[in-house]
C-alpha cells in the first residue's frame, strides 16, 4: 500500500508543478477509494489487535503514514476537512506541514510486495461481488472460497490470508495452482 501511495505522491507532485490540478486530486481520490474499500477493510482488524505485536504495530503505522500523507495531498482541495482531522492528531495546521515526499512512504528493511495487495484486493472484490449478487451482508460468513491462480500470486495471496479471511469472512480458503485466475465463492446458508 505504501509503494502506491508513494506512487501517488510522485505523480501528485509532478502534476501540482506543471499546473494540473486536475490530474493531481484524481490521482489522489483514486487511491483514496481504493485504500478505504480495501487496504482498510483488510487490515482493520489486525490493527485492533495487541500494539506490542509485531501485525498490529505494522498496520497501525501504515495506517498513520498513509493518514498524514493522504491529509496532505488532499489539503489544497479539501482545506477545511483536512485542518479538522489533522487537529485530531497532529500538531499545528496540514496547511503548514510539509508536502508529502515519496521517500518517507518507503522503508529499505521494510520487504512489502505490492503484489501482496493487488491479489488481495482482486480477490476480495470478488467476495463482495458474490455477496452483493446474492443479496447478502458484507459480513456474511464464506463457506468456501477457492482460489486458483499461478504460483507467484498465490504466495502473494498466502502472506495476507489472515487478512483476507477475517476481511472476507471466510472459513475455509481452498487454493490450486492452474493457468486461468478464477475465484469461487460459496457463501454459508443463511439461518
Amino acid at each position: 500500500m505504501l509503494s502506491r501511495l508513494s506512487d501517488v505522491v510522485d505523480e501528485a507532485t509532478v502534476a501540482f508543478e506543471g499546473f494540473d490540478y486536475a490530474r493531481a486530486l484524481e490521482r489522489t481520490e483514486a487511491f483514496f477509494w481504493s485504500f478505504c474499500d480495501d487496504y482498510l477493510e483488510l487490515v482493520k482488524t489486525r490493527a485492533y489487535g495487541d500494539p506490542t505485536q509485531p501485525g498490529p504495530a505494522s498496520a497501525r503505522s501504515a495506517l498513520a503514514l498513509a493518514l498524514s500523507t493522504l491529509l496532505r495531498l488532499l489539503a489544497p482541495f479539501l482545506p477545511f476537512v483536512t485542518e479538522e482531522v489533522w487537529s485530531w492528531w497532529q500538531p499545528g495546521s496540514v496547511h503548514q506541514a510539509p508536502w508529502p515526499e515519496p521517500g518517507e512512504l518507503t522503508d529499505p528493511g521494510a520487504g512489502g510486495d505490492p503484489a501482496v495487495l493487488e491479489v488481495v484486493s482482486e480477490v476480495l472484490g470478488q467476495i463482495r461481488r458474490a455477496k452483493t449478487g446474492a443479496k447478502r451482508s458484507m459480513r456474511a460468513p464464506v463457506a468456501v472460497l477457492t482460489v486458483t491462480d499461478g504460483p507467484e500470486r498465490l504466495a502473494a495471496l498466502a502472506r495476507a490470508e489472515d487478512d483476507l479471511r477475517d476481511a472476507g469472512g471466510v472459513v475455509d480458503l481452498v487454493t490450486h495452482q492452474g493457468d486461468e485466475a478464477t475465484v469461487d465463492v460459496v457463501l454459508a446458508d443463511e439461518g
